[in-house]
Order: structure tokens, then C-alpha cells, then sequence
């Protein structure tokens, strides 16, 4: 009796121990199943435990977590960028229409068509925050730019200000994702096309183009002006420095001149008749450079005064 109630002890410890293995490897078949994964480049896990958030695994390569239902995940493509294209103005389709129209601030109607290109920033907020992000995406962004349009004239948003209407229009976005905490970059706003409508639109062609002329009338008159006002600045410039090269030599000649003038009459307070006399001569030399002249000393007298040639024949 003793040897049968040792044997069927040891069965017993055999099968228990052959159910702890079953387990052990049924857990770890489970666990090798459901919580191994892998993640390549730009995906993101977001991991849930017990249905809390528990962390954001985005490192690229194998990853282990607690089995399921412990603990779940969802991937989420986070590097690749996405494009939603929104209005079209040649749609039959009443409600795409009415998604194209737009008021502009001056109280006009324009076709806008447009694109939106974001990515994923905030896995969690992108999957749990907000129920319908790619309707969010939507809405958001066709306020925004209903926004932005109607602080525009409608030639401002056909014409000249395109870029400015898609830059604000795409931070407009962004603050509104942000606040929605939707988990959403906008990377870019593009306008596509932006037409006014059918019946008027021959009429704003017109416009468009009559602006178009002005704007090439301004520039090549800008460039006529950038390129006579440089030279007409030389020929200024050029002028002005022969004006004071002929100022500079002016007043050198004048101070010259008075620094003669007083030299000589200090000379003439010392001898006044040499001086006199001299100056006299000096004159006579610039009035007639070309004179022959003849002086006489006092008391002495001449027979005859000595002719040019050909003064006989009448000849000057």
C-alpha cells in the first residue's frame, strides 16, 4: 500500500509539472505571438495597458511588449507625408461646389481649390484625442481658409497675394489642430486654382491682365529708373567735384593774389617811388606784350623815332 501511494505521488508531481510547462510554453507561444513586433521606418506603436496609455515606441526594429490583452498597440505612420486635396470649380456635384466657393472681404465670390500636405505628429492625440481626425482635417481646413480669404479683396486673393493667403491660411490650420489637440502637422496650405465664377470670370480676366500690364509698365519703368538715376548721380558727382576743383583753385589764386599784394605793399612802405615805378613797367608788360616800346630818360631827345617795317608803305 505504502509503494502505491508513492507512485501515484510521483504521477501526480509528474503531471503537475508537465501542466506548469504546458503553461509556461503556452504563455510564452502567447507572448512570442502578441507581443513581439517590429517597426520600420516612420511607424510609431502607440501602447495601451489595461486600455491606459502607457508610452509611444517609434525607434525603428524589434520591440517587446506584455502579451495581449495586458497590453495592445496600434502603428501609426508618422514619417510619411499625406496630401488632401479639397474644392474643385469644375464639379457637378452641388456640394463640392459649395465646398469651392468662398467670400472674399470686398463681398465677392472666388473658386478656391487647394491642398493641404501634413503628417502625423502626436500618434496618441492623432488615434485618441479627437474621434475623426480625417474629418477634423477637413473642417479645419476649410474654416481656415474661408478665414484667410475673407480678410482678402477678391484681387488680392486672384492675383498678387496667393502666397500670403496660403502661408496664413496654413498657420490658421495649425493653431486650430493644436487646440483641437489632434495630433496633426501641417507641413503645407498650396492654392491649386483660384477663379472667380463662371458668369463673371471673362470680366475678371480682363482685370487680371489690365494688372498684369500695369505691374510690367512699373517694372520696366523701375528699371528706366534704376538705370538713369545711377548715371545722372555720376554726372552730379562729376560736376560737383570740377565745381569745387574750380572753387579750390579760385581761392588758392585769390589767396595768391592777396598774399602779393600784401607783399608789395609792405615793399611800397619802404621805397614808394621804386615801387612805384616798377609796378608801372609791370604793367605796361601785360597791357602791351606785343608792343615795341621806347623810353625816353629826361632831358635826352631823339632825331628820329625808328619805324616798324613797313610803317612807310602804310602798313600795320
Amino acid at each position: 500500500m505504502a509503494g502505491e501511494e508513492v507512485e501515484r505521488g510521483a504521477r501526480r508531481t509528474v503531471r503537475r509539472i508537465g501542466i506548469a510547462l504546458s503553461l509556461l510554453g503556452g504563455l510564452a507561444a502567447w507572448e512570442a505571438l502578441t507581443g513581439y513586433y517590429q517597426l520600420t521606418a516612420g511607424e510609431a506603436a502607440v501602447v495601451l495597458r489595461l486600455g491606459r496609455y502607457e508610452r509611444t515606441e517609434d525607434r525603428e526594429g524589434p520591440h517587446l511588449m506584455l502579451p495581449f490583452p495586458i497590453e495592445t498597440r496600434d502603428v501609426v505612420h508618422v514619417g510619411v507625408s499625406q496630401r488632401r486635396d479639397f474644392g474643385d470649380a469644375e464639379a457637378a456635384d452641388a456640394t463640392r461646389l459649395a465646398e469651392t466657393a468662398m467670400q472674399t472681404g470686398d463681398n465677392n465670390i472666388v473658386l478656391v481649390e487647394f491642398v493641404v500636405q501634413y503628417r502625423v505628429g502626436n500618434p496618441f492625440d492623432q488615434l485618441y484625442r479627437v474621434a475623426d481626425s480625417e474629418r477634423l482635417l477637413a473642417e479645419a481646413a476649410q474654416a481656415a481658409m474661408r478665414e484667410v480669404v475673407g480678410r482678402y479683396t477678391i484681387d488680392g486673393v486672384i492675383g498678387e497675394r496667393k502666397g500670403a493667403v496660403a502661408s496664413e491660411a496654413a498657420e490658421l490650420l495649425q493653431e486650430l489642430l493644436d487646440r483641437y489637440q489632434a495630433g496633426i502637422g501641417v507641413e503645407a496650405v498650396e492654392l491649386q486654382e483660384v477663379q472667380p465664377p463662371g458668369p463673371v470670370r471673362e470680366a475678371f480676366d480682363d482685370v487680371l491682365a489690365a494688372s498684369q500690364d500695369r505691374n510690367r509698365a512699373v517694372n520696366e519703368a523701375e528699371g528706366y529708373a534704376n538705370e538713369v538715376i545711377p548715371r545722372a548721380r555720376g554726372e552730379a558727382s562729376e560736376r560737383v567735384a570740377a565745381a569745387q576743383g574750380y572753387r579750390d583753385a579760385k581761392i588758392a589764386d585769390a589767396t595768391g593774389e592777396a598774399s602779393r599784394f600784401l607783399a608789395l605793399a609792405v615793399e611800397y612802405q619802404r621805397a614808394p617811388a621804386v615801387t612805384r615805378r616798377r609796378l608801372y613797367l609791370e604793367t605796361l608788360e601785360v597791357v602791351l606784350p606785343e608792343a615795341e616800346k621806347v623810353i625816353l630818360e629826361p632831358g635826352t631827345a631823339l632825331p628820329y623815332l625808328p619805324l616798324p617795317a613797313g610803317a612807310e608803305r602804310g602798313e600795320r
